[in-house]
């Protein structure tokens, strides 16, 4: 485990697709990478299943998929734990209350993504939808930025090895 403050990004599915598909697309990209800035980046175990789905719903061959599974394989997943379900349920219980559109069965996906931020002590830094705290930019939607005293992270704040 590392001994000084590290600075990690958790990305939703629409800001990791687009670079994973950087090749394709380089605006979208490039204006992630110039907020990400070298910093970890981490996925919730959401968006993996998410961009699955998207890469199988756009009906990919096995050579494209393959290439996603690789690109996949370099991030980091942050799984759900105790703590992680925990957070995701208040939350959802916290905007309903609200009235807030992540209280809403279809933001489901969202919900997960903005938990596991909430979870790893981000809170809604800089997220679509109205989420977020501060002022965005078109491609820092769908960021948020974290930092922590581990170098990789899970959803019960600790450090586990690769």
């Amino acid at each position: 485990m590392s001994t000084g403050a590290t600075r990690a990004v958790v990305l939703d599915t629409m800001a990791a697709s687009a670079l994973l598909n950087a090749s394709r697309s380089t605006a979208p990209a490039a204006a992630y990478r110039h907020v990400i800035t070298g910093d970890p980046i981490l996925v919730s175990f959401l968006t993996i299943t998410e961009l699955r789905f998207g890469a199988l719903r756009a009906g990919w061959g096995e050579l494209r998929r393959r290439g996603l599974e690789r690109d996949l394989a370099q991030l980091v997943v942050v799984q759900p734990a105790e703590q992680l379900m925990r957070t995701c349920a208040e939350l959802r219980a916290s905007c309903e209350r609200a009235g807030h559109g992540l209280g809403h069965k279809i933001h489901e996906a969202d919900r997960w993504i903005t938990a596991t931020a909430i979870r790893l002590g981000v809170g809604p830094h800089l997220r679509a939808h109205g989420v977020g705290h501060r002022p965005r930019t078109s491609h820092q939607n769908n960021l948020y930025v974290a930092r922590s005293r581990t170098s990789v992270w899970d959803s019960n704040r600790s450090a586990r090895s690769r």
